[in-house]
């Protein structure tokens, strides 16, 4: 059993505090923690009163949001999104696929082959286009391209030939042969198809982007993609790329060109283009050149194919892969977020996870898709708001259950989804098999966890890594998601009354060390306390509260802040309860809590006075906030946090109200500074003017006035005048000695 008294004595050591333009701040609640306890149901004189302890008031949306959140009862936790590792090779398929060598398209291929190809399929292609090919000035082509293409065929030097290519490319263009068939064309693509041969990746750009731009077909435009994509698996060659502006042909050809005619070329075009959105250089270009745009048209016309056909079409499958790679790698940008926003395209994604819910490959890239984007609120309310996506979720983590990379992910997007949306947290949790599924993932990765952690002997460290395991990742996400959907005033009570998943947390809480999994064991401390709030007969946490206050200790005594935070936050809502109220003074807990309100850090110093007030109700319990100074930790509390947090400042006072329920003296009471202090505190701190005349701006201003009205002026003013009507300020004469 953790030695509380200890702990109390020794105080908890500094922390920080949130600091906002300059300001020491508090962060105010929405729900109140401790309900309902906090005037004696004998003191009339009060009960004709409001009462102190009312329901949070609505309050209108201000700039004061920003610190409304850490304080709630039933709070939201935040996590780290997933890591993708990046790929250390650059190929169509990265070492996770899913997809079996033999059943994917090949990332390399022989050079000599596709050279040969390019000279057979050119003459070929000639002949197809025969009867559509134009005339050309004769002038033009004898004066201008012919010089140049003897140039190529004899000049040897490298440099030299690229520099030809580049005035052939603007003699074309000058020309307006670019872009159309004309007569004596076969005789120029064989000339740069010879040319392949020199093997020269900065002149074999130069080649493609030409025959590009003469707007070749078939085996033609499929080999010149290949070719270019063979010279993008190197990340050195992405400055040739760049210099030479292939990215535009590229775009060019999966702008105008006819997709199921395509699917190939257009494979090794995206693959290509997914290796360069990799390189934060090419990101503003891309996007500014419409990369979002025509991709997800693309990925418009495979949903529109797909569905019009009834089944996924050869080869989609690996060009999807390529597309939603690329997307991954674009959503960073919040240019490129605003333009997925504006298209709608977040629903056209969840079509391609429907349709193409067998390809765990291109569900794990949307997956990550989301992942990025549901951390930036206008995307989480898009994708929110496309009410088919939570069964699609649910079908994805029933159907991948162990497939840690995939889950973790989905997971994490239905944490983000359920953060701050009521809506989305009742839509969720009505979906047929919604909460059977968190739990059947919450035993399968709970077992996992635990026969990962069985590899470590007794004595043996176990390596501290960055990030945590595998399994501990799917946990921490899910408890995240548990702790949201709590939050839900018909989900909240359900989760409480559910034995199975409460007896995963309570698992989770006994088994784990904060020291070793600080986030996983926080997350699910936050959990318990919003189910907590729940005071429903068939609530497991109210059944096992006890059990709880247990598992609490080891937390309080860690020397983790948040941990310490997290739990207090617990015996906030636990201690309303009157056993829980007799376990905490057995065990010292009240010892504690008192120590904590020198913590100087408005978050604990308000949850710790929330227990002092429950226990406070008691008349029996009173007397603790005479031990370790608990009165002047009080009234230090209210002259430190009292003008930047009233919320905390009537806490106090509260708890002060009730202390002194059968005052008969203000000194004997509180003690002569105490009271003293009070006097002078409270009778400022009710001055409108002076209370309220913080350097804030105007809606930080009428949130503090919210506040200092309706919770702090209340309590204060009736304290105020108690002390006032038992103190004097005659000193006593001293006793004569006779």
């Amino acid at each position: 059993m953790p030695d509380l008294t200890a702990a109390a004595e020794c105080g908890t050591g500094g922390c920080g505090v949130v600091v906002i333009k300059g300001k020491v701040w508090c962060l105010p609640e929405e729900h109140c923690t401790l309900k309902g306890k906090m005037l004696s149901p004998n003191d009339k004189k009060l009960e004709k009163l409001d009462p102190f302890y009312r329901p949070s008031l609505s309050k209108q949306k201000t700039s004061a949001e920003i610190i409304s959140e850490a304080r709630n009862a039933l709070r939201t936790v935040r996590t780290q999104r997933p890591f993708t590792p990046r790929e250390e090779q650059r190929k169509l398929f990265g070492p996770a696929s899913s997809r079996t060598p033999e059943n994917r398209p090949p990332s390399s291929f022989r050079m000599v082959l596709l050279k040969r190809a390019y000279r057979i399929e050119g003459s070929k292609a000639d002949l197809q286009e025969k009867d559509t090919e134009i005339e050309v000035d004769e002038v033009f082509w004898n004066t201008r391209i012919v010089p140049i293409l003897h140039d190529l065929e004899k000049e040897e030097n490298i440099e030299m030939v690229c520099a030809a290519c580049t005035q052939l490319h603007h003699a074309l263009e000058e020309g307006n042969m670019l872009g159309n068939k004309f007569k004596r064309r076969s005789v120029l693509l064989k000339t740069l198809y010879k040319l392949v041969d020199v093997g020269s990746d900065l002149l074999s750009l130069k080649l493609a982007k030409i025959i590009l731009a003469l707007k070749v077909s078939g085996k033609n435009l499929l080999n010149v993609c290949k070719l270019i994509f063979k010279i993008s698996r190197s990340e050195k060659n992405d400055s040739l790329i760049r210099n030479d502006s292939i990215l535009e042909s590229l775009l060019e050809v999966l702008r105008s060109e006819d997709l199921q005619a395509n699917t190939e070329a257009f494979l090794y075009c995206m693959g290509t283009i997914k290796f360069i959105s990799g390189n934060p250089e090419f990101l503003h270009e891309m996007i500014g050149k419409g990369a979002v745009e025509i991709l997800m048209n693309l990925i418009k016309q495979v949903n529109e194919n797909t569905k019009k056909s009834g089944t996924c079409l050869p080869n989609s499958g690996h060009l999807l892969v390529q597309m939603t790679a690329t997307l991954r790698n674009l959503v960073d940008s919040p240019l490129a977020r605003s333009k997925l926003l504006s298209i709608s395209a977040l629903p056209q994604l969840c079509t391609v996870m429907e349709q193409h819910i067998g390809d765990k490959d291109v569900c794990t890239n949307i997956a990550r898709i989301f992942s990025k984007l549901t951390s930036y609120h206008d995307c989480c309310v898009a994708l929110a708001s496309y009410s088919r996506c939570y069964a699609l979720f649910l079908n994805l983590i029933n159907k991948y259950q162990k497939k840690q990379d995939l889950v973790v992910r989905i997971v994490f997007i239905l944490g983000n989804l359920t953060a701050k949306n009521n809506q989305a947290r009742e839509q969720f949790s009505k979906e047929k098999g919604s909460i059977p599924t968190l739990l059947s993932l919450f035993h399968t990765f709970y077992k996992l966890d635990l026969h990962s952690g069985k590899h470590c002997g007794e004595g043996d460290e176990r390596p501290k890594a960055p990030r945590p395991a595998q399994a501990e990742d799917v946990l921490i996400k899910l408890t995240r998601v548990l702790a949201n959907l709590a939050i839900h005033p018909g989900v909240g009570p359900a989760i409480a009354a559910h034995s199975h998943i409460v007896g995963l947390l309570l698992a989770t809480l006994e088994s784990k060390s904060i020291d070793d999994c600080e986030e996983l064991v926080i997350n699910t401390t936050a959990t318990i306390n919003n189910l907590s709030y729940y005071k429903v007969k068939n609530s497991i946490i109210q059944d096992r509260k006890l059990y709880i206050a247990e598992l609490l200790l080891k937390l309080l005594v860690s020397n983790n802040m948040d941990g310490i935070l997290e739990a207090v936050r617990v015996f906030g809502n636990l201690s309303q309860d009157h056993d829980i109220c007799d376990f905490i003074v057995q065990k010292n807990v009240h010892k504690f809590m008192i120590a904590l309100l020198d913590a100087k850090h408005q978050d604990i110093c308000f949850s710790a006075c929330g227990v002092l007030l429950n226990l406070t109700v008691d008349r029996d319990k009173r007397v603790i906030l005479k031990e370790g100074g608990g009165i002047k930790k009080l009234v230090d509390c209210l002259r430190d946090f009292g003008p930047t947090d009233w919320q905390l400042a009537c806490l106090v006072c509260k708890t002060l109200w009730n202390f002194s329920e059968n005052i008969t003296n203000a000194s004997s009471c509180f003690g002569d500074e105490a009271a003293n202090t009070l006097l002078a505190l409270l009778s400022s701190f009710l001055d409108e003017e002076l209370a309220l005349n913080g350097s804030f701006d105007q809606d930080l201003k009428n949130y503090h006035k919210l506040h200092w009205e309706t919770e702090f002026r209340p309590v204060a003013q009736q304290l105020l005048n108690r002390i006032k009507n038992h103190h004097t300020f005659l000193e006593p004469l001293p006793i004569p000695s006779f």
